[in-house]
């Protein structure tokens, strides 16, 4: 009989379906990293949303079959340890529509200058104003006729391209840092940093996408540009891009992602107060509809490797 543990059910505030075959079943709210092998000692299938499986962990674990990832990315993971020691890893894909979204909500936030004008509500400017309006600086910017420069065209890069489209933007999808050959439908990454009006982080964190923006990056792209990760905070340097917004070097950002989570040691970017600046606390693919899918794939990928037809396999 399989024994599943689910090592952050927290996180997933939706109800999961019971697999189709007969198994144990134990979760847990969350997990600290000490806590992992204890807890896992006797599993034969992991789930775990954001918990770190090491290979430290992984060489206490023999009885672990699958470890079925409850998101798409998997860098937090071993996947050659376990690839080298026959664990199957799955992941969830092409499941969340509020990405997208969620990457717009940044984007006209930033655009419209919506922090900046707020503040002007809430702080009675308005309520003082001789007249009807209120204006601030930067003047808000229209997305119709604007370059979209996307780094990581999946599906999600895909969605948030049909989006940019449709307010009459201009898509740049950039070819990988340091390559050498130019794919057809890609314009070089040094092209699309210096060109973008809006440029959008989407990718995988990897050895290769780790730090690709940095200071040099970020002096790069037009003064008026902004810039939305909601891939993985390890893609930019946090201290460079701080002092690029505390510089004017680019108009603003949008996170929904940093590199540690929850940001326990501070980040420069928090120390930021200014309206140029959203940080969402790693909300962007939580919504109804999207939970609903992410759950149905999660027991779907487990139901499928047991029962012989394995899906969503990264190893």
């Amino acid at each position: 009989m399989e024994r599943i543990v689910f090592l952050d059910r927290g996180g997933i505030s939706v109800p999961l379906r019971t697999p189709c075959f007969p198994h144990q079943w134990q979760e847990y709210t969350d997990t600290r990293a000490d806590e992992v092998v204890e807890r896992l000692a006797d599993a034969t299938i992991a789930i775990t949303d954001q918990v770190a499986i090491t290979a430290e962990h992984l060489a206490e674990l023999p009885n672990l079959r699958l470890i079925a990832v409850a998101a798409t990315g998997v860098d937090h993971v071993d996947v050659d340890v376990c690839r080298h020691q026959g664990i199957a890893v799955t992941n969830v894909r092409n499941w969340s529509v509020s990405v997208p979204e969620h990457v717009f909500s940044l984007i006209l936030a930033l655009r419209r200058n919506l922090l900046a004008y707020h503040d002007v509500v809430q702080g009675g400017a308005w309520q003082r104003s001789e007249g009807y309006l209120v204006q601030v600086e930067p003047m808000p910017r229209s997305l119709s006729g604007a370059k979209l420069g996307i780094i990581g065209v999946g599906a999600l890069g895909s969605a948030v391209a049909a989006l940019g489209e449709a307010f009459g933007m201009e898509v740049l999808y950039a070819e990988r840092k340091g390559a050498v050959e130019v794919r057809a439908d890609r314009t070089p990454f040094e092209e699309v940093l210096a060109q973008s009006d809006v440029l959008v982080l989407l990718c995988p964190l990897t050895e290769e996408s780790r730090g690709m923006i940095g200071e040099a990056e970020l002096k790069s792209m037009p003064r008026h540009a902004i810039l939305v990760n909601c891939g993985r905070g390890g893609l930019l340097d946090e201290a460079a891009l701080a002092k690029a917004l505390e510089e004017g070097v680019i108009a603003g950002a949008g996170l929904d992602v940093l590199t540690q989570e929850p940001p326990r040691d501070g980040s420069p970017l928090l120390d930021l107060k200014q309206p140029n600046l959203i940080v969402t606390p790693h909300v962007a693919w939580i919504s109804d509809r999207s939970l609903a899918t992410l759950a149905e794939q999660v027991i779907g990928n487990v139901e499928g490797f047991v029962l012989g037809h394995p899906r969503n396999l990264v190893v």
